[in-house]
């Protein structure tokens, strides 16, 4: 059904170029938006014809004693989908209206699908973000998002993950964004929308692995021209009821991802999440207790060393610095620690430690 406002507007945009008067009216015969504004919420007799007959109805000037509330001019349905949506009206005599009163009916035909396609899938976004919020709140879901889970047949054994894109800043056509991800993932994307601040959700059906990582490239080469950001990678579940763990598992990958890395899968992080859960205190003891009387210095060269798999060739030319010299800092280290890390089990304290501090 056409509103006040899309009335409004399509009065206002054909006025401009007709330079005549024009009415818009509901299915019953009221009048929403018009030129003579004295009109405007009063019944035309000769609308409400066409709403019900469906054909073009012309008033002539011997013809308004017919009539309640017209004027002289062509009246004409409104279509959208199949379905009478309203009536547009041309004020002026029958005959000099002829040739200008279809192209009004097909321009305002245009204006109306455009505005209430685009209304619904501004409806449909905002509905999907309103089932991402229930599956991801940890709360009992309502019998609506039950009915619509239903509906598109998610409530069977389906594989799910959920990716989390974080924007450095969201752009003002962020639905664009959503759009091509919709266009990607096509066949596979559940929901899509806007999640929190510079953030958008994406939940994907049954994808393999294989399939997923090269679409993920392909989104991140799209951000990189258009609004530079990261993805975040949950785990796969199999249940849409389970999508919550998912989503806590990719907004981990993006919390404890590197500052750098655009692309994060929660199973690179899974170990320091988890460990990042302890308590704050407990988490500065170890670290303390394990990098003491270490510098910055001595610490950047532990974690380029652990970054080339302890191969003292490639850390050396990383730190751009001589191996006899890295020996010297290897060994500081193991003389104020105790730790040796080329040992594999100091080695995982040490890189643990590393990557726990604040």
């Amino acid at each position: 059904m056409i509103t006040k406002q899309l009335a409004e507007e399509i009065v206002e945009q054909t006025m401009i170029r007709l330079n005549r008067n024009l009415n818009v009216m509901d299915p019953n015969g009221m009048i929403l938006a018009s030129g003579e504004a004295e009109r405007i919420e009063k019944i035309h007799e000769g609308a409400a014809n066409v709403a019900k007959s469906g054909e073009t109805l012309s008033i002539a000037e011997e013809d308004l004693n017919n009539w309640h509330g017209v004027k002289p001019g062509i009246n004409m349905p409104i279509h959208f989908q199949g379905k009478l949506v309203g009536v547009i009206g041309i004020t002026g005599k029958p005959e000099e209206l002829q040739e200008i009163s279809t192209l009004v009916q097909l321009t305002t035909e245009m204006m109306v699908h455009q505005s209430l396609i685009t209304s619904h899938v501004e409806w449909n976004r905002k509905r999907n973000e309103l089932i991402f919020d229930e599956l991801t709140s940890g709360k009992p879901l309502s019998a609506a998002v039950h009915e619509r889970i239903f509906q598109m047949g998610l409530e069977g054994k389906i594989s799910f993950v959920t990716l989390l894109i974080e924007l450095k800043k969201m752009p003002s056509l962020y639905h664009r964004i959503i759009e091509q991800l919709e266009e990607q993932f096509s066949g596979h994307a559940v929901v899509a929308g806007h999640s929190q601040l510079n953030e958008i959700f994406l939940l994907v059906a049954n994808d393999n692995p294989s399939e997923l990582e090269a679409k993920l490239y392909n989104m991140l080469h799209f951000l990189q021209k258009n609004a530079p950001g990261r993805i975040g990678v949950g785990i796969m579940v199999d249940s849409i009821f389970d999508v919550r763990t998912s989503y806590l598992a990719a907004r981990n990958a993006l919390d404890f991802g590197t500052p750098g890395q655009q692309l994060i899968y929660y199973e690179d992080v899974e170990l320091l999440a988890l460990l990042k859960r302890n308590p704050e205190d407990e988490v500065a003891k170890f670290t303390g207790r394990i990098l003491a009387g270490l510098n910055e210095s001595l610490c950047q060269t532990l974690t380029t060393y652990f970054a080339a798999n302890q191969s003292q060739g490639e850390t050396a030319d990383r730190l751009k610095i001589h191996r006899h010299t890295l020996g010297y800092r290897l060994k500081k280290i193991r003389d104020i620690t105790g730790l040796d890390p080329s040992e594999f089990k100091d080695a995982v304290a040490m890189y643990l430690a590393l990557a726990l501090r604040s």
